[in-house]
């Protein structure tokens, strides 16, 4: 026997499904939120500690062209839920919010609790029912038309009637905040297509010399411009023991992953030209080089160290076309449950507009759980929101017909 019989029965306790059942608790249905760990919003709160970058306030045309392409679903998608509705929306929870110098939009407090507290208690005055530490192992279509969902919970095993169900079980990351891809299998078993889980917005590896790390480890390289594939973005990096780390390594992720054998091009000084650089030091020669470039250039430590990794130059006109292309070769990515999110998922060609499943109508998707990836700067939170609003909308749809 069912425990219990929804209207929509929401599986995830993440962004996207707390918008879903945001919206159809709204909508007066019978709502229940299932998660397979003890609380929802786990991995909402561990991004919150770097202070909770909601959104981004850059035009919408832009906006749309982080997801990759094509840019049509997402030029709709953000139509239903934008920046500008994620920020009226975190203001009528009481929560103000600000665009900081990165463009990027914040709530005022830097914080993710208040926000999320303030969430969950406006879904229990919805009537949104919570159950906890409900682990999702299978799915299936019941005699009367609806559909069953079996949870492994510490009660044993249990199962859930819903005449519509929204996944949004999230990527592979962080699975110590319950995000840890163990869907795909009974998704999978389903005969739902899924394109395989792979690191995104992550550091990658290299095999540093001691030497190097000696000097360099743990220190950024600020104020650069670092290419892969055609692609530049200017930024910074961080030296880590294992290899690189930052934002400027993370935008240039879905170029990376492609590449058989990745690479990134250092540009150490993008303010000047190689011509502009050699002038500085061009009296010095031999041993003396990189010496006066560090002083004339004005070269930071780790900077310093990775141009040692290239001794000796042969001229001013060598250290400074080196200095303005340093071509890194990445032996691969970190682990996927140490990145901040995952690419793959759920294939698109298996979702209608209305992120329901093809396979199986009256099952949505949601969140990262989807095929897509984006950036960090507020592109991962707000293109939860905007599926987490299609897939309640197309749930609703669903159930009028």
């Amino acid at each position: 026997m069912p425990s219990e019989t929804s209207d929509v029965l929401v599986v995830g306790g993440g962004p996207a499904g707390l918008r879903a059942a945001e919206l159809i608790s709204g909508a007066g249905l019978r709502t229940v939120l299932a998660d397979q760990m003890r609380s929802v919003g786990r991995k909402f709160l561990v991004a919150g500690r770097g202070g909770l970058n909601l959104t981004h306030s850059e035009p919408i045309e832009d906006f749309v062209g982080r997801y990759g392409e094509p840019t049509e679903r997402w030029q709709k998608l953000l139509a239903d839920f934008s920046p500008t509705d994620l920020r009226a929306w975190a203001n009528d929870l009481g929560i103000e919010t600000f665009i900081g110098t990165s463009q990027r939009v914040f709530p005022v407090s830097k914080q993710a609790a208040p926000l999320l507290r303030r969430w969950i208690e406006r879904l229990r005055e919805q009537g949104v029912s919570f159950r906890p530490q409900h682990r999702l192992t299978a799915f299936r279509h019941s005699n009367e038309g609806d559909w069953e969902i079996d949870f492994e919970t510490p009660e044993g095993h249990l199962f859930q009637r819903a005449r519509s169900v929204i996944l949004a079980l999230g990527g592979a990351s962080w699975p110590q905040t319950g995000s840890d891809g163990a869907w795909i299998q009974p998704v999978t078993q389903a005969g739902i297509s899924i394109t395989p889980l792979a690191p995104a917005n992550c550091g990658y590896e290299i095999a540093w010399p001691p030497e190097f790390l000696a000097q360099a480890e743990g220190q950024p390289l600020k104020n650069i411009a670092v290419s892969a594939g055609g692609e530049s973005i200017s930024g910074e990096l961080l030296i880590t023991k294992y290899g690189l780390e930052g934002g400027s390594l993370y935008q240039l992720g879905r170029t990376l992953r492609a590449e058989a054998r990745p690479e990134i091009v250092i540009d150490l000084k993008p303010a000047f030209s190689v011509e502009q650089l050699a002038a500085k030091i061009r009296h010095a020669k031999g041993d003396q080089l990189l010496l006066q470039a560090v002083q004339a250039w004005r070269l930071s430590s780790a900077a310093e160290a990775l141009l040692k990794l290239r001794l000796p130059f042969a001229s001013a006109i060598s250290l400074a076309t080196l200095t303005k292309a340093f071509v890194l070769p990445l032996i691969g990515p970190r682990p996927i449950a140490e990145a901040i999110s995952t690419a793959g998922g759920v294939a698109w060609e298996g979702l209608d507009e209305n992120l329901m499943l093809r396979r199986c109508p009256g099952i949505f998707c949601a969140g990262e759980m989807i095929d897509w990836d984006a950036p960090t700067g507020g592109y991962l939170l707000q293109g939860c929101f905007a599926t987490g609003t299609r897939a309640a909308r197309g749930a609703l749809q669903f159930l009028k017909k």
